[in-house]
């Protein structure tokens, strides 16, 4: 089974950076894609970056390319995702979550952490 647990989130002012960290037990599985999205209060979830099992990265949104950088463990099997030069409208609650047909494909993730709040101050 796919468990997916987030942590990381916090409250920064505009600017600051955040490490968000997801464990993931997806060991049984050769081909899969782990992805980071967020949902804003009032605003429908967005898919914010992912990275496929074999490692490529791929953006589902233009905003946060250059300001945030998605990495896999694969040893201590934990995905992160790297946050610099966060602006206001970065708050939302933040989510790790699985695709386990590897295609990357947004409405192919079907597991998903608790989520963790991230708050960006001006």
């Amino acid at each position: 089974q796919v468990q997916l647990v987030e942590s990381g989130g916090g409250s920064v002012q505009a600017g600051g950076s955040l490490r968000l960290s997801c464990a993931a037990s997806l060991v049984s599985y050769r081909s899969y894609c782990l992805g980071w999205f967020r949902q804003a209060p009032g605003k429908e979830r967005e898919g914010i970056v992912a990275i496929h099992s074999a490692g490529s990265p791929l953006y589902y949104t233009a905003p946060v390319k250059g300001r945030f950088t998605i990495s896999h463990d694969n040893a201590k099997n934990t995905l992160y995702l790297q946050m610099n030069s966060l602006k206001p409208e970065d708050t939302a609650m933040y989510y790790c979550a699985a695709d386990l047909s590897g295609y990357c494909r947004i409405r192919d993730y079907n597991y998903w952490g608790q989520g963790t709040q991230v708050t960006v101050s001006s």
